[in-house]
């Protein structure tokens, strides 16, 4: 976890309400399950990555997006994220077409993968503190029905690596080693530690 040392202006009111800086309704109905009050303010910044590691690459995504709402957003604290799922280090985005959604799953089908989710968290541009959590999720071996099945319910096409877990994706997965929040996109104890941290510095 990297909380900066640069000199911020930060409040205990900062708290009492954050800016959401993702349209995702599942990050939405995460914060409102545990109580946080928060606004949204999407973010269209464009994701380019940098780093050569792609699994920096949602932690990069979830900087990009919390800076570009904070800097419109002053004296607010900004609260980005981004989800990516891993196969053999492989970042497997959100499918363009159901052809797409079904080879992304014939090839996650029966095998272990690495869901990471970025979390920034930002105010008036600069970033407070980046990190990110990693679950590892297993799938069934699931017939080819099942996964032209679950394509042809079209909820795969919103979602990164063609499934979610918190809706009839759940029927193709066997396990999880980590944080069930982290796969549906954010990771719940990850962020209530980054802002107790930074709550220790107010």
């Amino acid at each position: 976890m990297e909380i900066t040392n640069k000199v911020i202006d930060l409040k205990s009111s900062d708290f009492n309400e954050v800016v959401l800086a993702s349209g995702s309704p599942r990050r939405r109905e995460i914060l409102t399950q545990i109580g946080m009050k928060f606004r949204v303010v999407v973010s269209n910044d464009e994701e380019h990555p940098t780093s050569a590691n792609p699994l920096d690459f949602p932690r990069e995504n979830a900087c990009a997006k919390a800076v570009a709402v904070s800097a419109k957003e002053r004296d607010s604290l900004v609260l980005g994220f981004d989800t990516l799922v891993f196969l053999d280090n492989e970042p497997l985005g959100k499918p363009e077409t159901p052809e797409k959604a079904l080879e992304m799953l014939k090839r996650l089908n029966g095998r272990a993968h690495k869901v990471v989710t970025g979390v920034a968290v930002a105010k008036n541009g600069t970033i407070l503190c980046a990190t990110e959590e990693e679950t590892e999720v297993f799938f069934r071996n699931n017939s080819l029905q099942e996964l032209e099945d679950y394509v042809n319910s079209k909820d795969p096409m919103d979602k990164a690596g063609a499934y979610g877990i918190q809706t009839q994706g759940a029927r193709l997965i066997s396990g999880i080693r980590g944080c069930y929040y982290n796969v549906v996109g954010l990771p719940v104890a990850r962020l209530l530690d980054v802002l107790g941290r930074l709550k220790e510095k107010t």
